[in-house]
Protein backbone atom coordinates (compact mmCIF):
# COMPACT_ATOMS: atom_id res chain seq x y z
CA UNK A 1 0.00 0.00 0.00
CA UNK A 2 1.98 2.91 -1.63
CA UNK A 3 1.95 6.65 -0.88
CA UNK A 4 1.90 9.57 -3.71
CA UNK A 5 2.84 12.23 -1.37
CA UNK A 6 4.26 12.80 1.78
CA UNK A 7 3.96 15.86 4.58
CA UNK A 8 6.51 15.60 6.53
CA UNK A 9 6.71 17.55 10.24
CA UNK A 10 9.99 19.14 10.33
CA UNK A 11 10.88 19.88 14.49
CA UNK A 12 11.62 16.22 16.07
CA UNK A 13 10.57 14.87 13.29
CA UNK A 14 12.74 15.59 9.97
CA UNK A 15 15.46 17.13 11.82
CA UNK A 16 16.40 16.67 15.83
CA UNK A 17 15.49 20.31 16.65
CA UNK A 18 12.61 21.94 18.33
CA UNK A 19 13.34 25.62 16.70
CA UNK A 20 11.65 27.85 19.01
CA UNK A 21 13.78 26.05 22.17
CA UNK A 22 16.55 25.89 20.03
CA UNK A 23 16.21 29.57 20.09
CA UNK A 24 15.45 30.02 23.73
CA UNK A 25 18.58 28.26 24.73
CA UNK A 26 20.90 31.58 23.50
CA UNK A 27 19.02 33.70 26.50
CA UNK A 28 19.59 31.93 29.76
CA UNK A 29 18.17 28.99 31.70
CA UNK A 30 14.96 30.88 32.63
CA UNK A 31 13.64 31.73 29.62
CA UNK A 32 14.95 28.64 28.00
CA UNK A 33 12.64 26.58 30.73
CA UNK A 34 9.66 28.46 30.03
CA UNK A 35 9.69 28.04 26.30
CA UNK A 36 10.78 24.14 26.66
CA UNK A 37 7.84 23.63 29.29
CA UNK A 38 5.34 25.78 27.10
CA UNK A 39 6.47 23.31 23.75
CA UNK A 40 6.28 20.15 25.45
CA UNK A 41 2.75 20.76 27.21
CA UNK A 42 1.76 21.92 23.58
CA UNK A 43 3.11 18.63 22.07
CA UNK A 44 1.72 16.84 24.24
CA UNK A 45 -1.69 18.69 23.55
CA UNK A 46 -2.32 19.80 27.27
CA UNK A 47 -2.88 23.60 26.08
CA UNK A 48 -3.21 24.84 22.89
CA UNK A 49 -0.26 26.31 20.76
CA UNK A 50 -2.39 29.35 20.17
CA UNK A 51 -1.91 29.87 23.70
CA UNK A 52 1.38 29.66 23.61
CA UNK A 53 3.17 30.47 20.26
CA UNK A 54 3.14 34.66 20.30
CA UNK A 55 4.04 33.78 24.16
CA UNK A 56 7.18 32.03 23.24
CA UNK A 57 8.25 34.50 20.40
CA UNK A 58 7.83 37.20 22.96
CA UNK A 59 10.21 35.92 25.18
CA UNK A 60 12.90 34.53 22.62
CA UNK A 61 13.12 37.90 20.55
CA UNK A 62 14.60 36.26 17.70
CA UNK A 63 16.80 38.22 15.42
CA UNK A 64 17.46 37.72 11.54
CA UNK A 65 20.87 36.34 12.90
CA UNK A 66 19.50 33.96 15.22
CA UNK A 67 17.01 32.71 12.34
CA UNK A 68 20.41 31.85 10.32
CA UNK A 69 21.84 29.97 13.16
CA UNK A 70 19.01 28.15 13.45
CA UNK A 71 18.69 27.07 9.94
CA UNK A 72 22.54 25.89 10.21
CA UNK A 73 21.13 24.23 13.08
CA UNK A 74 18.09 22.46 11.76
CA UNK A 75 20.47 21.39 8.47
CA UNK A 76 23.04 19.80 11.03
CA UNK A 77 20.65 18.01 12.39
CA UNK A 78 18.59 16.37 9.74
CA UNK A 79 17.19 13.19 10.53
CA UNK A 80 19.71 10.12 9.32
CA UNK A 81 19.13 9.28 6.09
CA UNK A 82 16.77 11.79 5.29
CA UNK A 83 18.36 13.05 2.94
CA UNK A 84 18.50 9.92 1.17
CA UNK A 85 14.89 9.19 2.04
CA UNK A 86 13.52 11.80 0.10
CA UNK A 87 16.21 11.91 -2.74
CA UNK A 88 14.46 8.39 -3.17
CA UNK A 89 11.33 9.25 -3.16
CA UNK A 90 11.78 12.09 -5.37
CA UNK A 91 13.28 9.47 -7.48
CA UNK A 92 10.38 7.84 -7.63
CA UNK A 93 7.86 10.78 -8.15
CA UNK A 94 6.55 11.13 -4.94
CA UNK A 95 5.42 14.51 -3.57
CA UNK A 96 7.32 15.86 -0.15
CA UNK A 97 5.82 18.60 1.73
CA UNK A 98 6.91 20.33 4.48
CA UNK A 99 4.05 21.60 7.19
CA UNK A 100 5.35 22.72 10.25
CA UNK A 101 4.69 25.30 13.19
CA UNK A 102 8.67 26.34 13.05
CA UNK A 103 9.68 30.07 11.60
CA UNK A 104 9.90 29.82 7.93
CA UNK A 105 12.67 31.08 6.88
CA UNK A 106 14.89 29.07 9.35
CA UNK A 107 12.99 25.94 7.48
CA UNK A 108 13.85 26.68 3.61
CA UNK A 109 17.30 26.51 3.55
CA UNK A 110 17.06 22.86 4.53
CA UNK A 111 14.09 22.44 1.96
CA UNK A 112 17.08 23.66 -0.58
CA UNK A 113 19.77 20.99 0.97
CA UNK A 114 16.54 18.36 -0.01
CA UNK A 115 15.89 19.96 -2.90
CA UNK A 116 12.42 20.46 -2.11
CA UNK A 117 10.32 23.47 -3.52
CA UNK A 118 10.04 26.68 -1.59
CA UNK A 119 6.04 26.28 -2.70
CA UNK A 120 6.24 22.85 -0.67
CA UNK A 121 7.28 24.39 2.35
CA UNK A 122 4.31 25.16 5.21
CA UNK A 123 5.74 27.47 7.88
CA UNK A 124 5.04 30.52 9.98
CA UNK A 125 7.02 33.53 8.57
CA UNK A 126 8.56 36.49 11.00
CA UNK A 127 9.52 39.32 10.27
CA UNK A 128 11.96 41.55 10.97
CA UNK A 129 13.09 45.70 11.45
CA UNK A 130 15.64 47.39 9.51
CA UNK A 131 18.35 46.57 12.08
CA UNK A 132 17.35 42.56 11.63
CA UNK A 133 15.69 42.77 15.31
CA UNK A 134 12.63 40.75 15.81
CA UNK A 135 9.57 42.52 14.85
CA UNK A 136 6.70 39.92 14.53
CA UNK A 137 5.27 36.62 12.99
CA UNK A 138 2.28 36.09 10.69
CA UNK A 139 -0.85 35.57 12.80
CA UNK A 140 -2.61 34.82 10.24
CA UNK A 141 -0.73 31.72 9.74
CA UNK A 142 -3.12 28.48 11.02
CA UNK A 143 0.22 26.42 11.82
CA UNK A 144 0.31 29.12 14.75
CA UNK A 145 -2.30 26.98 16.07
CA UNK A 146 -3.25 23.68 17.27
CA UNK A 147 -5.13 22.58 14.86
CA UNK A 148 -3.98 24.47 11.70
CA UNK A 149 -1.96 21.82 9.97
CA UNK A 150 -5.06 20.13 8.85
CA UNK A 151 -6.18 23.14 7.38
CA UNK A 152 -3.00 23.69 5.70
CA UNK A 153 -3.50 19.79 4.78
CA UNK A 154 -6.61 20.84 3.44
CA UNK A 155 -5.98 23.57 1.06
CA UNK A 156 -3.25 21.57 -0.68
CA UNK A 157 -3.55 19.63 -3.74
CA UNK A 158 -1.66 16.84 -3.97
CA UNK A 159 -1.78 13.28 -5.62
CA UNK A 160 -3.69 10.56 -3.30
CA UNK A 161 -2.74 8.78 -1.08
CA UNK A 162 -1.38 10.75 1.22
CA UNK A 163 1.05 9.97 4.32
CA UNK A 164 1.74 12.58 7.16
CA UNK A 165 4.32 12.20 9.35
CA UNK A 166 5.42 14.15 12.83
CA UNK A 167 5.65 13.77 16.64
CA UNK A 168 3.32 15.94 18.22
CA UNK A 169 -0.33 16.70 19.11
CA UNK A 170 -0.59 19.50 16.26
CA UNK A 171 0.65 16.70 13.47
CA UNK A 172 -1.71 14.57 14.96
CA UNK A 173 -4.29 17.23 13.87
CA UNK A 174 -3.39 15.93 10.32
CA UNK A 175 -5.14 12.63 10.60
CA UNK A 176 -8.82 13.80 9.41
CA UNK A 177 -6.93 15.18 5.78
CA UNK A 178 -4.73 12.68 4.81
CA UNK A 179 -5.31 8.71 4.11
CA UNK A 180 -2.58 7.49 6.76
CA UNK A 181 -0.84 9.03 9.51
CA UNK A 182 2.85 7.81 10.91
CA UNK A 183 3.97 8.97 14.12
CA UNK A 184 7.72 9.59 13.64
CA UNK A 185 9.54 8.56 16.72
CA UNK A 186 13.18 9.18 15.89
CA UNK A 187 13.45 11.90 18.52
CA UNK A 188 10.65 12.28 20.37
CA UNK A 189 7.98 9.73 21.54
CA UNK A 190 4.77 10.90 22.91
CA UNK A 191 2.49 7.84 23.63
CA UNK A 192 -1.10 10.05 22.79
CA UNK A 193 0.08 10.36 19.72
CA UNK A 194 2.20 6.56 19.26
CA UNK A 195 -0.96 5.56 20.37
CA UNK A 196 -3.61 6.91 17.71
CA UNK A 197 -1.29 6.51 14.66
CA UNK A 198 -2.16 4.45 11.75
CA UNK A 199 1.71 3.08 11.95
CA UNK A 200 4.63 3.95 14.11
CA UNK A 201 8.48 4.45 12.27
CA UNK A 202 11.82 5.82 13.92
CA UNK A 203 13.92 6.14 10.80
CA UNK A 204 13.78 7.29 7.10
CA UNK A 205 14.92 4.02 6.04
CA UNK A 206 11.26 2.53 7.21
CA UNK A 207 9.59 6.20 5.63
CA UNK A 208 10.91 4.83 2.45
CA UNK A 209 9.97 1.35 2.67
CA UNK A 210 6.22 2.34 3.93
CA UNK A 211 5.82 4.97 1.07
CA UNK A 212 7.24 3.22 -1.69
CA UNK A 213 5.49 -0.81 -0.56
Amino acid sequence: MSFASVILDVDSTLCGVEGIDWLANMHGTRVAEQVADATMRAMAGEIALDAVYGERLALVLPTERDVAALADAYIEMLAPGAQRAVQRLHDAGRRVVLVSGGIREAILPVAVKLGIAHGDVHAVSVQFGANGSYRAFDTRSPLATSTGKFDVAKSLDLPRRVLAVGDGATDLALRPAVDAFAAFTGFATRMQVVDAADVVISSFDQLTELVLA
